[in-house]
């Protein structure tokens, strides 16, 4: 793409199953291990419901050994 054109893209947000998000060209198949939201549209409104939506950087199931580790802890 040309530095002078905008992109028309419409792109889907994608969600793998550690919780990760990330956006995916409607027009192409889901990558293995990636499945779909709910919600599509150009990239910026894309990204900024990512953005609102994914506080938690941290993968699953590391958030999910934290909370052990914590519980653990508490005893």
């Amino acid at each position: 793409m040309a530095w002078d054109e905008e992109d028309q893209t419409i792109y889907a947000i994608v969600v793998n199953d550690e919780e990760q998000y990330s956006i995916w060209p409607e027009y192409k198949p889901l990558p293995p291990g990636w499945r779909t939201v709910g919600k599509s549209g150009p990239k910026a409104e894309c990204l900024a419901h990512i953005k609102e939506v994914w506080t938690d950087m941290r993968p699953l199931s590391l958030r999910k050994q934290m909370d052990a580790d914590a519980r653990g802890s508490a005893q």
